[in-house]
């Protein structure tokens, strides 16, 4: 049996990740996919307890202790979630993964790329995306997003970040797509949802290697259905 493809979504915070992953699964579900939609931190029961610990408690972790919970959080979402459903032959399309440990822990907080690499070789072994979706937001725009939503509770560790922590992390997530175009799917996320969907369906269509060896993203006659 063919392994499954991981396709991951990353962005700022606002960006629209959960709502365009959910939509990208839902769009190849029906087109007979089998998909597995989850997200980090969470996607497992320990990891949505964590998830709890790592969002509503910003002053009790140090940089150091948050980017080792996520990993934590990883390394039970890979065994528990991923790597049984790719192994299936199911596809994994997931809010969030690695690429936003180097963003926000590195670029972010200033912890060295080199030390998270050595956490996602341990927690990943040789398991990276099959293609990153990275929905380009200018941090205002995210921020204003996040404002304009309703509120169920204050601010989590990270809206509760300074203007410029957004802007390195959003420089961190450019500068990882610049340096390995191919891994990535570029969209600019100031556009309408539907025409963002409709852009990432076409994306991954088109991008050269997005479905090398593997079962190729399923045509459709209209894009955004």
């Amino acid at each position: 049996m063919r392994r499954g493809k991981l396709i991951t979504f990353e962005g700022v915070d606002g960006a629209g990740k959960s709502t365009q992953a959910a939509a990208l699964a839902a769009h190849l579900k029906r087109r007979g996919v089998d998909v597995v939609a989850t997200r980090e931190p969470g996607g497992a029961p320990v990891g949505e307890a964590v998830r709890r610990i790592l969002l509503e408690r910003p002053e009790e972790l140090s940089d150091v202790g948050e980017l080792l919970l996520f990993f934590a959080v990883r390394a039970e979402h890979v065994r528990g979630v991923v790597e049984p459903a790719l192994a299936g032959g199911r596809w994994v399309v997931c809010d969030r993964f690695a690429d936003a440990s180097y963003a926000y822990q590195g670029g972010g907080r200033g912890i060295a790329a080199e030390r998270i690499a050595v956490l996602e070789s341990w927690v990943q072994d040789e398991l990276r995306p099959h293609l990153t979706v990275l929905l380009d937001l200018p941090v205002e725009k995210g921020l204003a997003r996040i404002a304009s939503r309703p509120r169920f509770g204050g601010a989590d560790r990270f809206e509760g970040e300074r203007i410029d922590f957004f802007r390195r992390v959003r420089e961190a997530y450019l500068e990882r797509r610049r340096q390995s175009p191919e891994h990535y799917l570029l969209i600019d996320a100031r556009r309408g949802a539907p025409e963002i969907t409709r852009a990432i369906v076409a994306g991954l269509r088109a991008k050269p290697g997005a479905a090398a060896g593997r079962r190729p993203i399923p045509r459709t006659e209209a894009a955004g259905t």
